[in-house]
């Protein structure tokens, strides 16, 4: 009970401090809706392509939301020594991370949820399979924030955990198929694209919106769930040998 309370409230303080401050709402928020009404103009699109962009602009507002809180929250928090107050918490490490990283897939929760509501007053969404899209909602929140925590706990300032996030983020905008297909990218682009965990998320988002997934849905689940626990695993790993031992 003492575990679960501290877990609890490492998430709600994360959350109080954090998630609301102004870099996360711009690259969180600002950035995917500013990158959608790019391709818009640019494209010339109407309002019925929405729905074959939604999948990737949910899947960007998720990545940019959580990585950014991440190299926020567990760099600076490093780097001023109050994690090391953590450590003295009374929950195995591993349920500390969980904590740590909680509030940010929550956070990445919510953010997928913007752009659905204003696609909600432009066009009919009745035709989504919910019971896919919310927990591929779920893993690509969480895949996102595993990924955002093995970054954050391989630099040591916030500025370089945000440069390295980059060096992920902008790469899979355009090789996880989330604007343009796998199949319309050069054929030696095209094996890095399932080597991303990004890829398979937005699949499944595609396959419950306008059913138009590439891969079969369990292969989809199976591949990002995998990514989770290794993304996780590592994470844990360096934490142990640079920050503890």
């Amino acid at each position: 009970m003492k575990q679960w309370i501290a877990f609890w409230n490492i998430v709600l303080k994360d959350m109080r401090a954090y998630y609301l401050k102004p870099p996360n709402i711009s690259w969180g928020l600002i950035f995917p809706l500013a990158w959608t009404a790019m391709l818009f103009i640019k494209s010339g699109q109407g309002l019925e392509d929405i729905l074959t962009l939604l999948p990737g602009v949910v899947c960007i507002s998720i990545l940019f939301g959580t990585t950014s809180m991440l190299a926020v929250t567990v760099t600076f928090e490093k780097k001023n020594r109050s994690f090391e107050r953590l450590l003295l918490a009374p929950i195995p490490l591993s349920l500390l991370m969980l904590a740590k990283t909680g509030g940010a897939i929550f956070f990445g929760i919510l953010n997928a949820f913007v752009p659905i509501i204003i696609a909600l007053f432009l066009v009919d969404l009745s035709g989504i399979s919910w019971c896919l899209a919310i927990p591929a909602i779920v893993l690509i929140a969480m895949v996102s924030t595993f990924l955002g925590l093995f970054i954050a706990v391989s630099v040591s300032e916030v500025f370089e955990a945000q440069t390295f996030s980059n060096f992920f983020r902008f790469p899979m905008i355009f090789l996880c198929g989330l604007f343009i297909p796998i199949q319309s990218l050069p054929v030696f682009l095209q094996p890095l694209s399932f080597t991303l965990p990004i890829t398979y998320g937005a699949d499944i988002l595609r396959g419950s919106i306008n059913s138009s997934n590439v891969m079969s849905l369990p292969f989809n689940f199976l591949a990002i769930s995998l990514f989770c626990i290794i993304l996780f695993s590592i994470s844990l790993r360096n934490i142990n040998k640079k920050w503890i031992a």
